[in-house]
């Protein structure tokens, strides 16, 4: 998590980060980093130090992504500022809004650049469990080879799979650039849904919003409910 409070602070001295670790008898880690993969803190030209990645991308139903910058920053609103030293230790950095779509893509590359070769990214991805929902395609990378697919359901209408992938290949920028491509072409054509809050009212729109206008069991932009608060 980039908000340095939950990883500060947690929930109390007895539900913290470091109260997970006590709790199923583990040592403690030797260290944690906090960081934004969408703004990674690694060197350039570090490759390969990794023998696993596991992880629990944010899909946006009950907790949404963030990344570091803030929408005055990133829109070019604002420039890039310094924090004063005296008001770096209690200070909240802005956020942004960061989709599923830009958060796998992120993952991905992180994970061909880092993991050995046959190192696993592991992470779990959200599917829509409706009947009329079509066959779930799920992300790729010319380094990856996927391996296993496992769903945990965790309702009539959604549930998630953990990923299993293997990397096959070196990771080259002739490979990244083929990898964007990628990206783009499948957020065009299969990750409409999880834009825009779509995959929220998938699960929780109530059942006379089921189907959309016609029978169509796609959510639009329009045709989708609306929801006033951020929680459910």
């Amino acid at each position: 998590d980039i908000d340095i409070r939950v990883v500060r602070d947690g929930r109390g001295p007895d539900r913290n980060v470091w109260s997970n670790f006590k709790q199923y008898g583990l040592p403690d880690p030797i260290s944690l980093l906090r960081a934004d993969n969408n703004l990674p803190p690694w060197r350039a030209g570090l490759k390969e130090v990794f023998d696993a990645i596991i992880c629990d991308p944010p899909y946006g139903v009950r907790a949404g992504g963030r990344k570091s910058g803030g929408r005055k920053l990133l829109k070019g609103i604002v420039g890039p500022y310094t924090v004063p030293d005296d008001k770096r230790a209690g200070h909240i950095p802005s956020t942004a809004s960061y989709s599923l779509v830009e958060c796998v893509h992120d993952l991905l590359d992180l994970a061909a650049r880092m993991l050995v070769m046959g190192g696993r990214l592991v992470y779990f991805y959200p599917v829509l469990r409706e009947e009329d929902s079509p066959d779930p395609t799920f992300p790729e990378h010319p380094c990856f080879k996927l391996t296993a697919v496992s769903e945990q359901i965790l309702s009539f209408r959604y549930s998630r799979v953990l990923l299993t992938m293997v990397k096959v290949a070196p990771y080259t920028e002739e490979i990244a650039e083929s990898a964007r491509i990628m990206h783009l072409e499948f957020k065009a054509n299969h990750l409409k849904w999880l834009e825009e809050g779509n995959l929220h009212s998938a699960v929780f729109a109530p059942a006379n919003h089921h189907q959309g206008e016609g029978g169509d069991p796609r959510f639009s932009k329009d045709s989708k409910p609306k929801y006033r608060g951020k929680y459910v």
